[in-house]
């Protein structure tokens, strides 16, 4: 069976009982976690497929790469995993799930970049402006990166709106060759 087909199940299963005992957003939170583990950590994953290692120490990886406190649910979903020897698909079933927990709260991924650090109130008005646009909340992520040299980029959905010095240098150069 495909790998993509099963992690969705899980997901799916794993968010209708998360909704179920309303504790979604706790888990949403573990499962980003997770997922960000196997990202900043590529090694977590060929550790999980190693055979060679016990359950109990898969289980004990993959708890501490959800985070420090788990949800319950969450504990559990990692042991039914293991149980049923899905752990090389834990990475899949996390993105999934976020995915999934995404779209249920018409949840909406936004980036905001800019030379500088940016006043709250700027942000939270970039935010409202993307929210009223799209109908839904977004999960905003600001970053700053100098070489932009001022000005900003918004992303959000498929969106993207580059108002930096840089770019408009870049298209001044373009038009003078």
């Amino acid at each position: 069976m495909d790998i993509g087909v099963i992690s969705v199940r899980y997901a799916r299963a794993l968010l209708k009982s998360a909704t179920q005992q309303k504790v979604q957003a706790d888990v949403y939170k573990d499962m980003q976690q997770l997922a960000d583990s196997f990202m900043q950590l590529p090694r977590l994953r060929q550790v999980i497929d190693n055979p060679m290692l016990s359950a109990d120490k898969k289980e004990s990886l993959l708890l501490a790469a959800v985070g420090e406190k788990p949800a319950e649910l969450s504990a559990k979903f990692v042991k039914l995993i293991l149980k049923e020897g899905r752990e090389a698909m834990a990475q899949f079933i996390a993105n999934s799930y976020i995915t999934l927990y995404r779209k249920q709260q018409n949840l909406i991924r936004g980036r905001l970049i800019t030379a500088t650090e940016v006043a709250p109130e700027t942000e939270a008005k970039l935010r409202g402006m993307v929210e009223s646009r799209t109908n839904g909340k977004v999960e905003f992520k600001s970053e700053v990166n100098p070489d932009i040299i001022g000005g900003f980029i918004l992303e959000y959905d498929t969106y993207r709106m580059d108002a930096s010095v840089k770019s408009q240098l870049r298209n001044i150069l373009n038009a003078l060759n």
